[in-house]
């Protein structure tokens, strides 16, 4: 029989030595559910990106990875709950341009930061943006669309999904660089703005390359440009706009990035659990091809740092185009 004083030592013992373990062999992680915030609603490119990755996790992990759409204020309120959560590794999110980068300067008193809110965990890839116009336009490239505007200055417009949106800023990005002066059109959407392109009410959008393939190849758009530094695969043989432009259009690189996130304070071998797995995910065969037939780029570094900093540096770029083009948002 264990003498009681022998017990209560070895206890004290073990407690002292569990204590002084790393968390990670405390207790393994994840040990329960994951949640994965999507700031948008169901249906959309986000949406369904998201939940072939969530798919993948959870075999990865071990655990499920539930998407949680929790969409409002053009990304706010999710990235706002993600922000608040409790910085365990258990909630994390699957955020783009606007609610990582654009909305810190168009939207009036954003109760987050993308910059020192999150920790960042991994840098997915990006959407590239692309100039169409309607078939019967009468330009063919970058430079004939320019001197068309310069001859009648004002007189062209594009569509956009709404104020504020990266369509919006992408025509005025452009406006400011090659000294066009495109008239802004706004509408409640994506599918507003391309019915009256399509119905030849509006001369041209600037909208991702997954939205305008279909009406690309259905000849029911003209492509004019690739709105990123390089080529995108899905269009290889279509020039980007900077290499059409010149040296005045050679900074012009509008994309539609995706990253991961968790909130601040989240322990770091966790995150680091969570990078990997987003890895291998991303490298599986069924989301590398799902991806590349979207028009997915894949990003040149998934390290936390690196995400971190293109936040910082899209933050800065944003916030320029946003004064520029005098718009901000409650």
């Amino acid at each position: 029989m264990t003498h009681p004083r022998r017990a209560a030592l070895g206890a004290i013992a073990l407690a002292a030595l569990t204590a002084a373990l790393p968390a990670t062999a405390q207790d393994k992680f994840p040990a329960k559910p994951i949640s994965f915030v999507v700031p948008f609603p169901p249906g959309g490119p986000t949406d369904a990106m998201a939940r072939i990755l969530a798919t993948e996790l959870t075999r990865e992990l071990g655990q499920s990875v539930i998407v949680d759409n929790r969409a409002g204020a053009g990304g706010n309120i999710g990235a706002d709950a993600v922000a608040r959560a409790n910085p365990d590794g258990y909630t994390i999110m699957f955020g783009t341009s606007g609610p990582l980068a654009i909305n810190q300067s168009l939207y009036k008193g954003l109760k987050y930061d993308p910059r020192t809110s999150y920790e960042p965990v991994i840098s997915v890839g990006y959407l590239p943006n692309i100039l169409v116009v309607r078939p019967n336009l009468g330009v063919n490239n970058v430079q004939e669309l320019i001197a068309k505007d310069k001859a009648d200055p004002g007189k062209l417009n594009f569509a956009s999904s709404g104020n504020g949106a990266s369509s919006h800023l992408a025509g005025v990005l452009f406006n400011g660089l090659a000294g066009t002066k495109l008239v802004h059109v706004p509408y409640r959407g994506t599918g507003p703005a391309l019915n009256d392109l399509l119905a030849g009410q509006v001369d041209m959008t600037f909208t991702d390359i997954l939205t305008a393939l279909p009406y690309i190849k259905g000849g029911k758009v003209k492509p004019l440009g690739v709105a990123t530094a390089k080529r995108s695969s899905a269009l290889p043989e279509l020039p980007t706009i900077g290499e059409q432009g010149g040296t005045e259009l050679k900074a012009y690189d509008v994309s539609v990035f995706f990253g991961v996130v968790a909130p601040k304070g989240t322990p770091a071998d966790r995150i680091n659990v969570l990078n990997q797995a987003f890895s291998r995910a991303l490298d599986s065969g069924k989301v590398r091809q799902t991806f590349a037939t979207q028009g997915l780029e894949a990003s040149p570094d998934r390290t936390p740092a690196y995400l971190g900093q293109f936040i910082k540096t899209e933050v800065d770029k944003w916030g320029q185009v946003v004064r520029q083009s005098g718009v901000q948002l409650d």
